[in-house]
């Protein structure tokens, strides 16, 4: 397996299949994250921390309905 963690270096996609869920605000969060097939775990953390806030929010969308 090459190495990934040095400069420059290829970053293979993972290859997970994200599945619908049926609720719009999961699955626009889970959209998000088709963004990281292939990107350096760098650039995750602000991508996870609004998919984190989206699903946060939608989780007290339920609460108040």
């Amino acid at each position: 397996m090459p190495e990934t963690s040095e400069p420059g270096s290829a970053v293979e996609p993972l290859g997970v299949e994200l599945l619908p869920t049926g609720h719009p605000g999961v699955d626009a969060g889970l959209a998000r994250l088709e963004a990281l097939d292939g990107v350096p775990a760098e650039a995750h953390v602000a991508v996870y921390e609004d998919v984190h806030q989206r699903l946060a929010d939608t989780l007290a969308a339920l609460d108040q309905e």
